[in-house]
């Protein structure tokens, strides 16, 4: 089933990452996590959908997106970015899921933090605090950290932000590998969530195997 959805609001939340506010259809339940695949509601856009991940919470009256624009991609994210209050998108029925399976880290990499924004959201909703959970962040420069002192300021939460394309920052430099995820994780304390580029992903869940998480532990998309 289709949802047409009108844009609320739209405003950056960095340089190329744009956040937009849409009204919620009745009876649409989208668990923290979960995708909905997207379409511009304009003639030569409908049949391009591509999938985006909520970060509003069940609770709110809206549905939010945070998504980064790739203008030199002359596609999809460019056109939303340039969309105006009053104009529709069309969503399908929402899929998949990374679940939510306690504390743990939270490993991500750019705009693959997305579906990490609504579950830890929620949990700070329902605890009041996420102790126990940390938030290691790559990103290629300081200016691409999406929702920093969002982060930041959630209660109970550590961040380790780290990037690539800078050699002096004021967070960390360097990539995800496993030379840092040992330092940073105890296996069998908690569950390690990673998302962001495939290729990320593969590294990463082997650096963990590597050092000693179970498999059971590592949580990555589910597409069921």
């Amino acid at each position: 089933m289709s949802h047409t959805l009108t844009l609320q609001s739209i405003e950056p939340v960095t340089h190329d990452v744009f956040r937009l506010r849409f009204d919620k259809p009745a009876g649409l339940g989208i668990k923290p996590g979960q995708a909905v695949d997207m379409a511009i509601d304009k003639e030569d856009w409908r049949g391009e959908k591509r999938p985006f991940t909520p970060t509003s919470l069940p609770s709110d009256g809206f549905l939010e997106f945070t998504i980064k624009s790739y203008p030199e991609h002359d596609g999809v994210t460019e056109q939303i970015a340039k969309l105006h209050p009053g104009d529709t998108v069309l969503i399908d029925e929402p899929w998949g899921a990374i679940n939510d399976e306690g504390a743990g880290w939270f490993i991500a990499g750019g705009a693959g933090v997305t579906p990490m924004i609504a579950i830890l959201r929620k949990r700070l909703e329902e605890n009041g605090t996420l102790e126990g959970s940390e938030l290691i962040f790559s990103n290629s420069t300081e200016d691409d950290i999406i929702y920093r002192k969002e982060f930041e300021a959630m209660e109970g939460l550590k961040t380790y932000f780290t990037v690539t394309d800078q050699t002096s920052a004021d967070v960390h430099t360097g990539k995800v590998d496993r030379k840092l995820l040992e330092s940073r994780i105890q296996p069998g304390k908690g569950k390690c969530y990673v998302c962001g580029p495939d290729e990320m992903i593969d590294d990463i869940v082997l650096a963990l195997k590597e050092i000693g998480v179970a498999e059971d532990d590592i949580v990555i998309e589910q597409f069921s």
